[in-house]
């Protein structure tokens, strides 16, 4: 998974650790996103270490996606920074079978943190029925 960040001279590079740079702000890709919410999700991590594991530098960023999970924007996942479309789900210049697989990649990740998600709570109702 990657992550981009900005280096001072605003050029495309792609450093040892995977991360590539790119002008302007800290930039992570749809996989890093849907990896955060999932870690954030079962509740096996703290931010910090959210933050950490991502190179994530401010709490405020894994609360934005959780927000954006929480309240089913995850269209917004795939939009690169400045470009938060207001009325459409993605860019005006998108195919319908860009967009059906965008959809079909969300479903997928969503699909992938319910099933995390029930696992956990399995798991803790055994360990409670056992005690």
């Amino acid at each position: 998974m990657r992550h981009y960040k900005t280096p001072s001279n605003g050029t495309l590079k792609q450093s040892t650790n995977s991360e590539v740079f790119c002008v302007g702000k800290n930039i992570y890709s749809s996989e890093v996103k849907w990896a955060v919410v999932k870690d954030k999700m079962s509740g096996q991590f703290t931010n910090q270490e959210i933050m950490q594991k991502y190179g994530i530098k401010n709490v405020s960023q894994i609360k934005t996606w959780m927000k954006w999970y929480r309240e089913n924007q995850v269209h917004r996942f795939d939009q690169p920074i400045g470009k938060q479309y207001s009325y459409g789900h993605g860019p005006d210049n998108s195919s319908d079978e860009d967009k059906k697989e965008r959809q079909m990649n969300h479903l997928k990740q969503e699909n992938e943190i319910l099933k995390k998600y029930l696992e956990i709570e399995k798991e803790l109702k055994r360990k409670l029925s056992s005690n």
